[in-house]
């Protein structure tokens, strides 16, 4: 164990003698670290909310429908109404960490104002439940929908503009039957509404679940939207109510079955910061092994002089190990204190984007720090500068004696 003790001082006493050399290699590194936590929180930040938007607009963390709704629902829209399924409802309302569950069902028609008609994608909803769920709906004019049974429209600004409406006209909505026949209600439109997607709003609308059965003639709804208490815990939720739920009538799944857009740009993501990081570990790599092999060359006579002393080959390994160990330990430490300060000073500040595909409004980017993309940047600065020095070490541990101590002379 002494011996340990004593290769890391000589080690460290090594750094701290290449004093510009040193700060070179520990440059290297803490930039490296730097721009791979600020790179993986920024990339973490959007994913992150992106996620939490998807759920709370669109799909919630659990979605129970009737099996084979996902496969054949839009086909047969009317054909997978869950109803006289109130008990199930109430179990599901009442069970532990679930914050809402939220009924809708969806149709589509024709909307009316005057001599203009347009297409629509509607959603039947339940007020009070959509107020906790869909948080990333905002009413830019006018007010939300007011209860389950109220005869109301809140639609998208795309569809409203498509359509010259705008909050207090009357809309005549014209659907399919769950019969097949033909049905029109009339409803003022109370309020004008944007999501994340500029897609959804130029098409779609909303109304009370009890004006859509009316106008549709069903009774229930198609989808249960379950929002939890944690998206982490979606599984463990899911398993709950599973345990609870008949499994012939309802179905259980989870948001990333769902979640397809989301799936794919967060692989896309994932695989553009790898290349990321490969690139950060080359440069490590290569500027630590370059730091240590001009060492090993200046230090040829002193080598041979510790091995004429009797520093077998394995204790001259260790110490350039050391070495490189070190190298990336305080590179590591201070790229991770440097880039933490900076992802918080830059999250104060906010980073301007662009509107994204399918917006048409821009946003204030953050960087996300969690512990596994710290620690994760701190090892990888560890583990490359450790790889790098095994060259340089095997290297100074294979001179020959004779020839180190002669070069002395």
């Amino acid at each position: 164990m002494k011996f340990w003790l004593l290769d890391l001082w000589l080690a460290m006493r090594s750094v701290l003698r290449q004093g510009r050399r040193t700060l070179i290699a520990v440059a290297a590194v803490s930039f490296g670290v730097i721009a791979m936590i600020l790179a993986s929180g920024f990339i973490e930040w959007l994913m992150r909310g992106m996620r939490e938007s998807t759920i709370e607009s669109q799909l919630g963390h659990i979605q129970i429908v009737r099996p084979g709704f996902i496969e054949r629902g839009t086909s047969d829209p009317f054909g997978f109404v869950m109803d006289g399924e109130q008990k199930a409802f109430d179990a599901v309302r009442s069970s532990p960490g679930v914050r809402v569950v939220a009924p809708r069902l969806t149709f589509n028609g024709l909307a009316s104002r005057g001599e203009n008609t347009l297409t629509f994608s509607a959603q039947g909803v339940s007020p009070p439940a959509e107020a906790v769920l869909s948080k990333s709906i905002r009413i830019m004019r006018g007010r939300n929908l007011s209860s389950d049974q109220a005869s109301e429209i809140i639609m998208g600004r795309g569809l409203a503009a498509n359509l010259g409406a705008d909050v207090g006209d009357t809309l005549v909505l014209l659907a399919t039957t769950a019969s097949g026949g033909i049905n029109a209600v009339e409803a003022p439109v109370v309020g004008v509404f944007a999501s994340v997607s500029k897609e959804f709003d130029d098409a779609s609308l909303r109304v009370p679940i009890g004006l859509a059965q009316q106008l549709v003639r069903v009774n229930g709804a198609q989808q249960w939207l379950v929002l939890i208490d944690q998206t982490d815990n979606t599984d463990a939720r899911m398993q709950e109510l599973r345990a609870q739920l008949p499994a012939d009538r309802l179905d259980l799944i989870p948001w990333y079955r769902l979640a397809d857009f989301y799936n794919k740009t967060r692989e896309l993501f994932s695989s553009q910061l790898d290349v990321v990081k490969l690139i950060i570990l080359l440069i490590i790599v290569l500027s630590i092994s370059n730091t240590l092999s001009m060492s090993v060359l200046e230090r040829i006579s002193e080598i041979g002089t510790c091995m004429a002393l009797g520093l077998n080959r394995s204790r001259i390994r260790r110490i350039f190990l050391f070495e490189g160990v070190m190298l990336g330990v305080v590179g590591g430490g201070l790229g991770v204190a440097i880039g933490c300060l900076l992802a918080v000073l830059l999250s104060r500040v906010g980073i301007p984007l662009p509107p994204p595909p399918g917006m048409d409004e821009g946003f204030d980017g953050e960087i996300l720090l969690t512990l596994p993309i710290v620690v994760q940047a701190f090892l990888i600065a560890v583990c490359s500068a450790l790889v790098s020095s095994v060259y340089p070490a095997w290297k100074a541990s294979r001179m020959n004696i004779v020839d180190a101590l002669r070069q002395s002379r």
